[in-house]
């Protein structure tokens, strides 16, 4: 791979997550504050992810695999997508905003597909080349909120400019993809089933019963994780944090250190032990957003927040590479859409609908909540999942050699930076 086509593709990734991290990470604060959402409107707003997750396989397998070029169907998604987030923005109401976000997100969800399959159809050594690529894209999303933070957008009232910053991005996105490297379609007159697109195909690895534990784990962890999605920026701007959105990205420079030293700790731990550690790190940081607060316990926000990197990557990209090394190469791709479909699809719907019902019901007389008991609920979530886990899991060693880390980020990074 040439050092413009490694440039052109940092630039790509670069703005992919700039413009999901420029307004995704404060909808919450802007449903509640600009368009006086509930808590459960908030959750139906997030919930455009997983159903853009559940879209997506039929957006990529129907057409970018068999008629256009991957780069041009790119531009085109983000070119609508940036009109669609410039009408976020000046929607009066949820009702007016809403129907805008869920078509942006059936939009946006297989951009995320894309952009991988475009960078490693230009590498000819992806597990060498791949991360440094990837890596700009945690950066997009870190600089976002920076500068969300920095213009103090949250504390001003202003996050409607938070949309108009992702449709600026999202614009120069969608003409900058045309120029990427020619990315034909690979499938060209072949035709999959709806399982296929699915990855339903992958079903038979629930035979193995460690395997369905880990499964029907990864649904049931992904009910807490919508709570983070939904109301973190919400609850530490209520609290009184100063640049909430730039503080949350240190979540996710935690989640780029830990992802560097994945490798070294599945070698030394082995899955059980590390599917164990990122769970036990959802109930923790849960734990610390209750007792957490802007004055003496402000540590524990800040805590709460760095513990990103070992809940998302100790579990996700754990269970990954899980999933790659027992799938083999015949299931490789759709045994990682079929996690992916249960886990943003199904996990997080259930979580979204009852994370927003949580908040609505803690709705305190005064206008504040009752941020402990939100935030105790999802700890005791994470914690029964985290017991059942241990006692009914057996790690089992298969024939595959040690994991390479880098190939299954290829695979998760299709889904969410985290």
């Amino acid at each position: 791979m040439s050092a413009a086509i490694r440039i052109k593709l940092s630039i790509m990734m670069f703005l992919e997550f700039f413009i999901w991290g420029a307004w995704f990470v404060t909808l919450g604060t802007y449903l509640l504050h600009n368009l006086h959402a509930t808590g459960t409107q908030v959750g139906v707003a997030f919930l455009t992810q997983s159903i853009g997750a559940i879209v997506a396989p039929f957006i990529i397998g129907l057409i970018a695999d068999r008629f256009f070029s991957a780069q041009k169907i790119l531009g085109v998604l983000h070119l609508l997508g940036a009109l669609l987030l410039w009408r976020a923005s000046s929607a009066p109401d949820f009702n007016s905003f809403y129907p805008n976000v869920l078509t942006y997100m059936v939009l946006y969800m297989p951009t995320l597909a894309l952009v991988n399959s475009i960078a490693f159809r230009q590498m000819k050594d992806p597990q060498k080349e791949f991360a440094p690529v990837r890596v700009l894209g945690t950066l997009g999303w870190i600089i976002a909120g920076l500068t969300i933070g920095w213009l103090n957008w949250e504390q001003t009232n202003n996050l409607q400019t938070t949309f108009l910053m992702a449709a600026g991005a999202a614009a120069l996105l969608g003409v900058f993809s045309f120029t990427l490297p020619a990315t034909p379609p690979v499938k060209s007159g072949q035709s999959s089933s709806i399982g296929d697109l699915l990855g339903l195909d992958a079903i038979g690895l629930l035979k193995n019963r460690s395997y369905l534990i880990f499964f029907l784990a990864s649904i049931a962890i992904c009910i807490p994780l919508a709570f983070y999605y939904g109301f973190t920026n919400p609850f530490l701007n209520e609290v009184g944090m100063k640049a909430a959105a730039g503080v949350q990205s240190l979540g996710q420079v935690s989640e780029l250190l830990f992802m560097l030293a994945i490798p070294l700790f599945f070698s030394r731990l082995g899955v059980k032990k590390m599917l164990a550690i990122g769970m036990a790190a959802w109930v923790l940081r849960y734990v610390f957003f209750a007792y957490g607060n802007g004055a003496s316990n402000y540590w524990m926000l800040i805590a709460g927040i760095v513990l990103h990197g070992v809940c998302y990557d100790f579990f996700f990209v754990t269970g990954q590479i899980y999933t790659d090394n027992l799938a083999g190469e015949r299931f490789k791709s759709s045994a990682q859409g079929f996690i992916t479909l249960a886990t943003y699809g199904v996990g997080m719907l259930i979580g979204t609908l009852l994370s927003g019902d949580i908040f609505d019901k803690n709705t305190l007389a005064g206008g504040g909540h009752d941020w402990r008991m939100i935030w105790l609920i999802p700890a005791g979530i994470a914690a029964v999942v985290l017991l059942l886990f241990l006692l009914l899991f057996r790690e089992r060693v298969t024939a595959s050699a040690a994991p390479d880390a880098t190939v299954p980020y290829g695979e998760a990074s299709a889904v969410a930076p985290g």
